[in-house]
């Protein structure tokens, strides 16, 4: 039964590999069998998870790609195909936030933070079923959403709208896409601790924010690493347009 989530033989491409959410992600993808390309904006910046990987006896590769350009992507995309062959998974997670008031906003951040989170996510994923659909195999695609774009906080409301919009973006395209065999899903994970918001989260704002989450606890990066498995695996064969919510019940403390 352990095999029904096991990614021998498959490879996977993660952007925004650089730190966070999409390192863990790419090493849970590996340590599960599959060959990972780990993108990012900096390229050297992934040469010590390539080594880390390799050292355990995976293969890996790092590839440039700025999320923001449609150039950069496909040239990334080639370069990871190249280094390991036909990709079968995506898991599309570069993302930003940038905090201000509404009121506040400028044009510029708006745009960049939109452009990132859900522009970028539209091309990457675009990209992928076209190489998908060239090569007559299917595919995952795995958007990484957020709470956020269920519910809302103040001051990032750019970042509010476009992982909402992201949500329905996987829905449009899993819709689209299931007769090539593409399966279109999405991850919205809650307050996750990691080693950049660690520190906040031992304050009395962090400390009041644990207190409204049901499980009364923080996430860690491992309670992701069931449903990415999930998604990305055969065990996850029957699913798309789904969004798999990973809060401990803070989305429905708060309906």
């Amino acid at each position: 039964m352990s095999k029904i989530f096991d990614l021998s033989g498959k490879v996977a491409l993660v952007t925004g590999a650089s730190s966070g959410l999409g390192t863990h992600f790419a090493r849970t993808l590996s340590a599960n069998g599959a060959a990972v390309a780990l993108a990012a904006r900096r390229r050297e910046r992934l040469e010590a998870l390539v080594h880390e990987f390799q050292s355990a006896g995976g293969k890996a590769a790092a590839v440039a790609m700025d999320v923001m350009s449609g150039e950069s992507i496909r040239a990334g995309y080639t370069a990871a195909e190249d280094a390991l062959g036909k990709i079968d998974i995506v898991i599309n997670n570069a993302g930003i936030s940038i905090v201000k008031p509404a009121l506040e906003m400028p044009e510029a951040d708006w745009d960049e933070v939109v452009n990132t989170n859900l522009r970028g996510a539209w091309l990457v994923a675009q990209t992928a079923a076209q190489r998908m659909v060239e090569a007559k195999r299917g595919g995952r695609i795995i958007n990484i959403a957020s709470i956020l774009g269920l519910r809302t906080i103040g001051q990032v409301a750019p970042y509010n709208a476009a992982k909402a919009g992201l949500l329905h973006l996987t829905r449009a395209l899993a819709m689209e896409w299931a007769r090539h065999g593409i399966q279109v899903n999405a991850i919205s994970p809650g307050y996750i601790e990691t080693e950049m918001n660690a520190a906040f989260w031992q304050t009395a704002a962090g400390k009041r924010l644990i207190e409204r989450v049901p499980q009364r606890r923080l996430g860690q990066l491992a309670d992701l690493d069931g449903p990415l498995l999930l998604l990305a695996s055969d065990a996850g064969a029957f699913m798309t347009g789904a969004n798999i919510v990973v809060d401990g019940g803070h989305t429905v403390n708060s309906l």
